[in-house]
C-alpha cells in the first residue's frame, strides 16, 4: 500500500529559493484555478524530488478562514497525486521548487482543485521531459 504523506522535508521554506522563483525567468503556466511557478534547484535540499509551497492571495480572499480552507484543499490534492512526480522524477540528482498560486475568483470545491492539480502535474512532467531530452 502506498503512503500519501506530506513531510516537512518536502516543503519549500527557504526565502532564497522562493526569491529565486520570482526573480526573473522561472517557467510557469496556468491551469484554472491555479498557476504553477517552478525552477530547477541549484543545490539539492533533502531527498524530495519537488519542494512545494502555495499561496492564496489576501487581496481576493480577505478572511483567513477562506484562505486556510483553500490551502488545505490544495495541499491535500498535491499530497494525493505527488506520487506521479516521485515515480517519474525519482530521487535522482534533479530537484525542483514549486509554488502554486491560487488565481480563482471564488472558493472552488475540492474536486475542481484536484482536477486542476492532476492537470498541472501532467503538464509539468510533459514540459520537464521535453527539456531534459533536448
Amino acid at each position: 500500500m502506498q503512503r500519501h504523506t506530506f513531510r516537512r522535508a518536502e516543503r519549500l521554506k527557504s526565502e532564497k529559493a522562493i526569491g529565486l522563483l520570482f526573480s526573473g525567468n522561472s517557467p510557469s503556466f496556468a491551469q484554472y484555478p491555479m498557476r504553477l511557478v517552478w525552477r530547477q534547484m541549484d543545490e539539492k535540499q533533502g531527498d524530495a524530488a519537488v519542494l512545494f509551497a502555495m499561496s492564496v492571495p489576501k487581496k481576493r480572499f480577505k478572511r483567513a478562514v477562506t484562505r486556510n480552507l483553500l490551502r488545505r484543499r490544495i495541499r491535500e490534492a498535491y499530497r494525493q497525486h505527488k506520487y506521479q512526480l516521485e515515480e517519474k522524477l525519482g530521487s535522482g540528482e534533479l530537484q525542483y521548487a514549486w509554488m502554486i498560486i491560487f488565481t480563482g475568483q471564488e472558493v472552488d470545491d475540492y474536486a475542481t482543485i484536484e482536477k486542476a492539480m492532476q492537470a498541472i502535474i501532467r503538464r509539468f512532467l510533459k514540459k520537464t521531459r521535453s527539456t531534459t531530452e533536448a
